[in-house]
């Protein structure tokens, strides 16, 4: 009798487990929110296009690892149990926004990938200030940004538009400006006002569509790494200038170094996290 109760229970596992085998996998694995009542099916594989200027290119990343961009996939890997993140990007430096909507119009390949992503980012908008400076650059004031502040709102209206005419559901994040000189030259106030008012004009065109978001950065890297017991003092002009910005490379003194880019990721990983409905669910 025992040995035909085992015989049974051979037959019934062999048969559940060939049963098992004919039943189609899932596509995508299932997570249960907290607030919602039913499971939701997630992505396994995300398709992550960048595109850009110098900081989307890693520029002054001194472990040639490039930049924010595999730092962000490796933080959504991590922070989503994501299989892979299959990254794409089209960082060039140097490039204002009408140069980067020349190379999306010109290029099938960039137009291809930016309409299979998932995810997009976006940096923008340092290099059409740098313009701006060096063409005033022996009478700098606030007032003279205000003619090319507007134009320059006008080229992003138009690269943002032409991203999502070729993806219309992917969230697209463009990251703000910081200001590279403040720990150097802490006394020249206009330049911050400038920077303010820059992100304020990119942040206002972001603002006007869905699914897309603005992630500021001045903050983070303007006075470098701080700890908090630094960030209790608050240095004068004098004591600034002795110091030297940890946030930015020592070769350029303007782009960030690897810690710079990985509070660049922080930010863009933390944009992501916080609208992960947009491009990890199913639909």
């Amino acid at each position: 009798m025992l040995i035909t109760t085992f015989g049974f229970l051979v037959v019934t596992l062999a048969s559940f487990f060939v049963f098992s085998q004919m039943i189609p996998k899932a596509p995508a694995r299932l997570r249960t929110d907290e607030t919602a009542t039913q499971a939701v099916a997630v992505k396994n594989n995300i398709r992550f296009v960048a595109i850009g200027d110098s900081l989307t290119e890693g520029v002054g990343d001194e472990t040639a690892s490039g930049g924010y961009v595999p730092l962000v996939a490796s933080n959504l890997e991590e922070a989503f149990s994501i299989n892979s993140i299959e990254i794409e990007n089209y960082g060039v430096a140097g490039d204002r926004s009408t140069q980067i909507l020349k190379r999306i119009n010109e290029q099938q390949e960039i137009q291809d990938d930016i309409s299979s992503a998932e995810i997009i980012s976006v940096t923008v908008g340092g290099n059409d200030l740098m313009k701006v400076i060096q063409n005033n650059i022996l009478g700098l004031s606030v007032e003279k940004f205000e003619k090319p502040g507007e134009k320059y709102q006008a080229n992003l209206t138009n690269l943002l538009t032409t991203i999502r005419q070729l993806n219309s559901t992917a969230p697209i994040y463009v990251l703000g400006i910081y200001n590279p000189y403040y720990i150097y030259f802490p006394e020249i106030t206009e330049m911050q006002t400038i920077i303010d008012q820059w992100n304020t004009r990119t942040q206002a065109v972001v603002e006007q569509e869905e699914r897309m978001y603005f992630v500021p950065i001045n903050d983070l890297i303007y006075q470098g790494i701080i700890s908090d017991e630094e960030a209790s003092e608050v240095p004068d002009a004098d004591t600034l200038n002795e110091l030297r910005n940890n946030a930015i490379y020592e070769g350029d003194n303007f782009h960030p170094n690897y810690n710079g880019y990985q509070l660049i990721a922080k930010a863009f990983t933390n944009k992501m996290k916080e609208t992960k409905d947009d491009w990890l669910i199913e639909e």
